[in-house]
């Protein structure tokens, strides 16, 4: 069986794929990829067996069919070559493959891919819906940094997806940051609700482009299908309850302050340089008309640093303390120019929104306050 494909178009697809393959797994034939030639398409399949990813080449050079594993190092030999023709060759009996380009020729074996675990199939009363790419990108990108690493609480690892009459809304927290966006081009009839595990949010972000491409989205009670032009991924829903994140968002916060996300970004970025050892990261915010002060020390290098910086603010002065890192991965996953900050006081959580929101979006942080010890 013979076929010729771009070493660049394989590259880049074995490049995403390989991504889902982890180096803990328990079977040796998931540390290969599937090859499958069919109908002048080769399609490359990947899997942990929580998550998979088929992505299609179209073949404008191909004689017969062939279903091969072949071992995932063949990423590691492709990136070498320059983008050229490879002209694939592979004994169906034995699978030897045989590579050969415009300088040489390379060699190794796989496996029969009758062998490669069976894609899941999703269930007849599936949900089904139509999400456009750009939509999809967007609620990831702004929810994502604030999903847990801490697998004792398996909920909190994933974004939670929800779709009814508001639009799709996407969620993520550990339980210190809460990021909410609500994307409302569309409304849904038929409500459905899944956590979208860290990983496969991750593979999504990898070969979703920000434009008007549809991605049609299937949930059942077990995994959940996301199908492109391209790429299909199929992951296994996260199991366990979503914390009821509309209950902890304060409705009372009075003091309201806007300033330039670069400029604050900037500044927390200064003074948490001097922080050395103070592995909490704490920023102090002295917050006064018009003005924040920001200041951090750390007591064992006996090094400290303060700015200050212009913002809109008319309320009474306050003084919070937050962790620096996580204030800069809040404010580098926002894009607006400038930002409001809602506050109560010290000890109550504070609410981070655009000024402005983009168009048919709606979008909310909310940070956890440190303890200020004087």
């Amino acid at each position: 069986m013979k076929f010729t494909v771009s070493s660049s178009d394989i590259f880049n697809v074995t490049t995403v794929a390989g991504k889902i393959i982890s180096s803990k797994n328990n079977e040796a034939i998931l540390s290969n990829f599937l090859l499958e030639v069919k109908d002048d398409q080769l399609t490359i399949t990947s899997t942990d067996n929580e998550t998979t990813l088929r992505s299609k080449i179209a073949l404008a050079d191909a004689e017969g069919e062939v279903s091969v594993a072949i071992p995932t190092t063949i990423t590691d030999s492709l990136k070498e070559f320059t983008d050229q023709p490879l002209n694939f060759d592979i004994n169906t009996e034995n699978m030897s493959i045989s590579i050969k380009t415009e300088t040489g020729e390379y060699k190794c074996i796989g496996q029969n891919g009758s062998i490669y675990p069976q894609t899941p199939a999703m269930k007849e009363d599936s949900f089904r819906c139509t999400v456009k790419a750009s939509v999809l990108l967007n609620g990831i990108n702004k929810t994502g940094f604030a999903t847990s690493n801490e697998d004792s609480r398996p909920a909190l690892t994933g974004i939670l997806c929800t779709f009814d009459e508001k639009g799709l809304t996407f969620a993520a927290t550990d339980a210190h940051i809460l990021a909410r966006v609500i994307k409302s081009e569309n409304q849904y009839s038929e409500n459905c609700q899944f956590i979208l595990p860290k990983k496969s949010a991750s593979i999504l972000k990898s070969i979703l482009t920000n434009d008007e491409e549809d991605v049609e989205i299937m949930a059942d009670d077990t995994n959940i299908t996301f199908i492109l032009a391209n790429h299909t991924i199929i992951c296994r829903k996260i199991e366990g309850k979503f914390p009821n994140y509309e209950r902890i968002i304060p409705q009372d916060n009075p003091y309201e302050l806007i300033v330039d996300r670069t400029s604050l970004l900037n500044s927390i970025k200064r003074v948490y340089s001097f922080t050395g050892r103070d592995t909490t990261g704490l920023v102090k915010l002295q917050i006064t008309t018009n003005k924040i002060h920001l200041f951090s020390q750390d007591l064992f290098y006996n090094t400290s640093g303060n700015d200050s910086i212009n913002c809109q603010y008319g309320g009474e002065d306050i003084k919070i303390g937050f962790g620096a890192p996580t204030l800069i991965k809040i404010l580098n996953s926002m894009s607006t120019k400038e930002i409001k900050i809602q506050l109560k006081n010290p000890q109550s959580s504070g609410i981070i929104l655009p000024l402005e929101n983009e168009p048919n979006e709606d979008l909310l942080i909310l940070i956890m306050p440190m303890l200020i010890n004087e």
